[in-house]
């Protein structure tokens, strides 16, 4: 090279820079890098090896160096005396052999580098900014000799080069990272699953599965125990799939994740795949203190089966799973078509009762519960109701499925609560004989935490004492209630007078357990046992046996459902004193509420001291 070196050092630099800005991979950076670097020393054979955070090598470029001799390096831990760009990589500082026959580095490695001709090497380390030693750069030499000072003028331009073109690839990585990796658990995100899943059925006819899997009660340990332990909790089930080895496993968000399993014909080797990730779940694990066993919920499609398109597949994975969630909690779905039809309709008729509250369409209605013996009005159950466009009502049992969202859930039984205390402060203020209504939330009410503030404030707010409320509770909601959570607000609810009833009884696997377990001042016979009662025995039975538990317990009892005089009278019989049903009257709007009470109510005495002990004679129920 006869010309001025600086002009070709500038001229490597300048096209390795564009390269690495272009987005060159590091590897082809460097195999370019090695090729300038032996165009511009004819006589050296270039070599460039990464070093990983565990200190040993890997060939990254050597296109003149045959494959055998990369392959012997790959792996190889750094040492004090692991040929020059070990030893290099090992103190961080450039080292020179100039005779690599009789040099003690090489003493393990002349079998591998004399039968090429390699006489000499001199390696020099490449660091990252915060000094850790992330490659080598090498020149070796056919004849024993060091390098001379263009060769160090070149190698010095390499090593800058490299540093720059690493640094960039770690920059790249780490964005890399950021955007397809979830910073939590380490696992591919919703963006790269979101990538996979569209190739994945371009990439030819092999069946595959996707489950979606949600980790059960993770709100309910964020809020008891601490969030950290909640993410614990991510990790560590995250963890457990990653060990599952399963084709990919990604975060796509909050407790939810999806599972490709390639390959899978049908949905037979799914639910296989299925009860080996639920048995994977079932140990249990410690975080602050606190011992969890993981619970999870999935939903699963197969390929081919039930689509073949990315977008019909999510979507059906996520009915799957959203119907497992609503009726089968901690259990496994597969799609069927019939899914997308229920959960379709479900998800309008979500629509729309968010928008009957938008237009404050939904309206209390109230059924009276009265004393068989003499029919006077004792109390009220509030139903809720939907006045349509067109001014028909709907009643709650035609829009039960949006209650299974839990913000519109919510919020209609937020607008329904305001308007029975309205209505109870209007009955009292007018003088209207009135003990209690019963009221039946929902379950996401239950799960929300928040059961005694919201009750307290918005009766508190018409001036009316709890005295005239009666929470109704189903077994479902105590079944769902882990942490004791809802037993605990309603037992300082009842603390302010407000009463219990537990309503459906008889028809739970634990009816007479939450007798003893739970705070209940009224029991109310399930509509199931009225209906068969007189042309059932066994049914008639258990009705008898419910009052005579009632009575022993100390506990009122209600017959519900009551539709015609026969079982009004059998029931009086058998020695029930509370009823409701059509055979009395059916659920009205609060005017006409109103003149049934001033015609019917039961009068209660006038002196407060009585009129205490009458308040607690009984009451009623439900927002059904």
């Amino acid at each position: 090279m006869n010309e001025n070196p600086n002009i070709h050092m500038l001229a490597l630099q300048n096209e390795i820079l564009e390269a690495i800005a272009t987005g060159m991979e590091f590897d082809a950076v460097a195999g370019l890098l090695c090729r300038r670097a032996e165009g511009l020393a004819p006589t050296a054979i270039c070599s460039i090896l990464s070093v990983d955070i565990e200190g040993r090598l890997h060939p990254v470029a050597a296109p003149s160096l045959p494959k055998h001799y990369s392959d012997a390096l790959e792996g190889l831990a750094i040492g004090p005396s692991v040929g020059s760009c070990g030893t290099a990589a090992y103190f961080g500082k450039p080292i020179e052999v100039v005779d690599i026959s009789i040099d003690p580095l090489w003493a393990p490695f002349t079998g591998l580098a004399l039968p090429l001709g390699l006489m000499a090497c001199w390696s020099t380390p490449i660091k990252a900014r915060e000094g850790r030693v992330v490659a080598t750069f090498a020149f070796y030499y056919r004849t024993k000799r060091g390098p001379s000072d263009l060769e160090r003028l070149i190698v010095q331009t390499c090593v800058n080069l490299c540093g720059i073109a690493l640094a960039q690839m770690e920059i790249q990585k780490k964005n890399h990272q950021l955007a397809f990796y979830d910073q939590l658990t380490d696992l591919p995100n919703r963006r790269c699953f979101d990538e996979l899943i569209t190739r994945k059925p371009r990439a030819g006819p092999t069946s595959f599965g996707l489950i979606l899997l949600d980790i059960d009660h993770l709100k309910f340990i964020n809020d008891t125990m601490g969030h950290m332990v909640g993410d614990a909790l991510i990790k560590e089930v995250a963890s457990r799939l990653r060990n599952a080895k399963l084709d990919l496993a990604c975060r796509l968000g909050g407790d939810e994740f999806a599972i490709v399993v390639d390959p899978c014909p049908d949905h037979a080797a799914l639910s296989l795949v299925v009860s080996a990730l639920r048995n994977a779940m079932k140990e249990p694990f410690h975080s602050d203190g606190n011992t969890i066993v993981p619970q999870v919920t999935t939903g699963g499609v197969v390929y081919g089966i039930d689509g073949t398109n990315a977008d019909l597949l999510r979507q059906n994975a996520d009915f799957a799973l959203y119907h497992a969630k609503e009726t089968n909690r901690g259990g496994y779905i597969q799609f069927e078509p019939g899914l997308r039809t229920a959960i379709t309709c479900r998800i309008e008729m979500i629509r729309e009762v968010d928008q009957a509250l938008a237009d404050k369409r939904v309206v209390a209605y109230y059924q009276p519960l009265v004393r068989l013996d003499t029919g006077e009005i004792i109390g009220l159950e509030a139903l809720a109701r939907i006045k349509t466009t067109d001014g028909r009502i709907v009643a709650a049992g035609d829009f039960q499925a949006a209650l299974s969202d839990r913000e519109v859930a919510c919020r209609l039984t937020d607008s329904i609560l305001s308007q029975i205390a309205n209505d109870v402060r209007s009955w009292i203020a007018n003088g209207i004989p009135f003990q209690h209504v019963g009221i039946n939330l929902s379950a996401a009410d239950f799960r929300r935490n928040d059961l005694e503030t919201r009750l307290s404030k918005t009766f508190d707010a018409a001036n009316v004492s709890l005295k005239h409320v009666v929470l109704e509770v189903t077994e479902t909601v105590l079944m769902g209630d882990p942490g004791n959570d809802t037993v605990r607000a309603i037992e300082r609810l009842r603390e302010k007078g407000m009463l219990v009833a537990l309503d459906d009884f008889g028809t739970g696997y634990a009816s007479l357990t939450h007798l003893l377990s739970f705070p209940v001042d009224i029991i109310k016979i399930d509509k199931s046992f009225v209906d068969r009662m007189l042309i059932d025995r066994p049914s008639e039975v258990i009705v008898e046996a419910l009052i005579d538990i009632a009575r022993k317990l100390d506990k009122k009892i209600i017959a519900e459902g009551i539709e015609c005089s026969a079982q009004h009278e059998r029931l009086r019989e058998l020695g029930c004193t509370f009823g409701q049903g059509f055979h009395f009257a059916r659920p009205a709007d609060a005017l006409t509420t109103t003149r049934l009470l001033r015609s019917f109510a039961q009068k209660l005495p006038f002196e407060p001291d009585q009129r205490r002990q009458t308040e607690r004679n009984f009451p009623t129920t439900a927002i059904a």
